[in-house]
């Protein structure tokens, strides 16, 4: 009831955004529903049906990825103070996130299952003129535990992706304490530094063998004397000594970088060497294309991080500044999603040169499935914009107290999206030519 009523009471962008997800949903229920009646309509060709129900696996992984964007922002389940005290603690939020996910990939679901029996003619007779009825098996009976199967696939592995990424975390990082060791190897060691010389001196070590029979208190065994050796490395600090400064982690580079550019070269290699076979490998240009579109991803905080390092460079005005710096600490969240959206573009220019054109290449279900996926890593992109931008509100506002001019802070933003798609773009269509050219001889 709870997440009801969060639902009905979220703002009309939040709501666009659950519908977004609700639409994914849909697509990919109807992809999935037409892969069953293709395996009903031609029970001969199984390869050919697993082949399709395969091909599911990329939409399927774009909703939910969107999906998990959409649950990230949303500020109805976000943690506030004093929402324990009424029962909402981080568990129960997370269990609402996951609610909410579940009831908006429910309802795309259903709507796809009632456009398949649609199309069908299950409900009201044959549509377009029985267009639709060699693809979906029209006139055969629908067996309803496979279509309940595949229609449950969605809203189970979002709803527990959200809640593994939700999931409560102890805000303190944990505390590891270094293990010592002493003399030759042996486990323990001082407290403190030890000065040169100060072993053995004053009886700063006295044997301490286990049932030795001493009775001595602990305070006894420390003296003046003993604490004064032990600390003569180790001056105390004075009372008014300022605090090292926090390290900066918003300018440290993400560390996928040099990952994702491997990953990408393999890929772009084992294309390559598909391209010399004469019966092309499907596999292994499969793998290339999954090695790629990996790589991107991985690359992707890296190069906005980058982008964010250009913007500085030279002798950066107060515009170029705050657009860089805003680039590098939002390259940990943006950078993903970005890098996604290139994997799909790539992959696509990559299909639309290998093809001659868009359309001979694209029927109604394919066009479908690059619909689902396409739209649904870039609304995933600019899901995590919004996120960046909710999380960047507390510093917007403070440069506003400071006396920044709000033409200033619009102009960072356009400079921020302006300078991304100038480097990625290219990047982009490089790997898509290089990609298709061995594939194209």
């Amino acid at each position: 009831m709870l997440a009801l009523r969060l639902t009905r009471a979220a703002r009309p962008a939040v709501q666009l955004r659950r519908l977004l997800v609700a639409a994914a949903s849909a697509g990919t229920g109807l992809l999935l529903l037409s892969s069953l009646g293709h395996a009903l309509a031609h029970p001969e060709a199984a390869d050919a049906a697993a082949l399709r129900l395969a091909w599911c696996a990329a939409p399927l992984a774009a909703t939910v990825y969107l999906a998990l964007a959409v649950a990230r922002t949303d500020p109805g389940t976000r943690p506030r103070p004093g929402l324990s005290a009424v029962g909402l603690g981080p568990a129960r939020l997370m269990a609402v996130s996951a609610l909410t996910t579940a009831l908006s990939c429910s309802l795309g679901s259903l709507l796809a299952l009632l456009i398949f029996l649609h199309l069908r003619g299950d409900l009201t007779g044959l549509p377009f003129d029985g267009a639709a009825a060699g693809l979906l098996a029209a006139g055969l009976p629908l067996p309803v535990p496979a279509a309940a199967t595949l229609l449950t696939v969605l809203p189970v592995t979002a709803t527990a992706a959200v809640a593994v990424a939700l999931r409560p975390r102890d805000p303190r990082p944990p505390v590891r304490v270094p293990r010592r060791f002493g003399r030759f190897g042996a486990a323990g060691g001082s407290a403190g530094k030890e000065t040169f010389g100060a072993y053995g001196r004053f009886g700063t070590r006295l044997p301490q063998a286990p049932g030795d029979g001493r009775t001595d208190a602990p305070g006894d065994r420390r003296t003046a004397t003993t604490a004064l050796l032990e600390t003569e490395g180790d001056p105390p600090a004075p009372e008014n000594a300022p605090e090292p400064p926090a390290p900066d982690t918003d300018a440290d580079s993400p560390a996928g970088l040099p990952w994702g550019v491997a990953l990408v070269t393999a890929g772009l290699a084992a294309q390559a060497y598909a391209g010399r076979s004469a019966p092309v490998p499907v596999l292994t240009v499969l793998l290339g294309w999954l090695l790629t579109g990996t790589g991107l991803v991985l690359a992707g905080p890296g190069l906005t991080h980058l982008c964010g390092r250009l913007l500085q460079a030279g002798r950066p005005g107060a515009l170029r500044l705050l657009a860089g710096r805003g680039l590098m600490a939002e390259a940990a969240r943006i950078g993903r999603p970005l890098g996604v959206v290139c994997a799909v573009a790539s992959a696509g220019c990559a299909l639309t040169a290998l093809s001659g054109g868009p359309a001979p290449a694209f029927g109604p279900l394919s066009a479908l499935g690059a619909l689902v996926v396409g739209g649904a890593t870039l609304a995933t992109l600019l899901t995590a914009a919004v996120e960046a931008r909710q999380y960047r509100a507390g510093h917007t506002a403070a440069l506003l107290r400071l006396g920044a001019r709000p033409a200033l802070l619009r102009g960072a933003a356009a400079l921020r999206a302006a300078v991304l798609p100038a480097l990625f773009g290219p990047l982009v269509l490089a790997i898509a030519a290089l990609s298709a050219l061995p594939l194209s001889r």
